[in-house]
């Protein structure tokens, strides 16, 4: 595929189903060793060359056997219904990996190590999030409900904040951990409740994250 250029914008929602801090972030092996995961993006500005792709969501379910890097993954794409044919196209042509440079983004390096790509659903996606507080919720017409809410500390019931800064990370440069939940009902099923969930402003192109 020929490179096109490319940047999206806008509020990222992640829940794993590792303990909170998801080891995967430090480069060390998933909690019960092996991945699942959705991944929930609300386009505030975008373009695929000349395409834009303002106000559109799409998200992802991801499971793999072991870690990641270990590969023999499955992935399927959820796309916004509102989506126009050619937007469409851009999405699952960002979503694919193939138009970013090899590692740069998160979409290439989960890209190489899966096996098996369901295919697309076009369906209704709302999304709202607010980074800053840790909290979401996303639901993907009646087929994936999560949501994130704040860590509680156990002794005193407040609020706990933590964020994870990653300077050369494929994915963002800085994310507030909070807590998830998933339930997941298409061609990868998911139940998962209370455990790491990651938002973040993104801010993505071909070359990778922008700072």
């Amino acid at each position: 595929m020929n490179k096109v250029d490319w940047r999206i914008q806008g509020f990222e929602f992640v829940n794993c189903n590792c303990d909170f801090g998801c080891p995967c972030q430090f480069n060390s092996l998933p909690t019960h060793g092996n991945c699942q995961a959705l991944g929930a993006i609300k386009i505030e500005q975008g373009y695929f060359g000349d395409t834009r792709l303002d106000g559109l969501a799409f998200a992802m379910t991801l499971k793999w056997p072991g870690a990641i890097h270990q590969g023999d993954g499955q992935a399927q794409a959820f796309i916004d219904e509102r989506a126009d044919d050619q937007q469409r196209e851009a999405l699952l042509a960002i979503l694919s990996g193939e138009t970013s440079e090899p590692g740069a983004t998160f979409f290439n390096v989960f890209a190489s190590t899966l096996t098996k790509m369901h295919d697309p659903v076009f369906c209704p996606i709302e999304i709202e999030g607010n980074v800053e507080n840790r909290q979401a919720t996303v639901k993907v017409a009646d087929l994936i409900e999560a949501s994130g809410k704040p860590i509680v500390n156990p002794v005193t019931g407040e609020e706990h904040r933590a964020r994870i800064d990653l300077p050369h990370g494929f994915e963002y440069a800085v994310a507030e951990v909070a807590d998830g939940s998933t339930r997941a009902h298409k061609d990868i099923p998911l139940e998962l409740t209370g455990t790491h969930c990651h938002m973040t402003h993104l801010d993505i192109g071909p070359q990778g994250v922008h700072h």
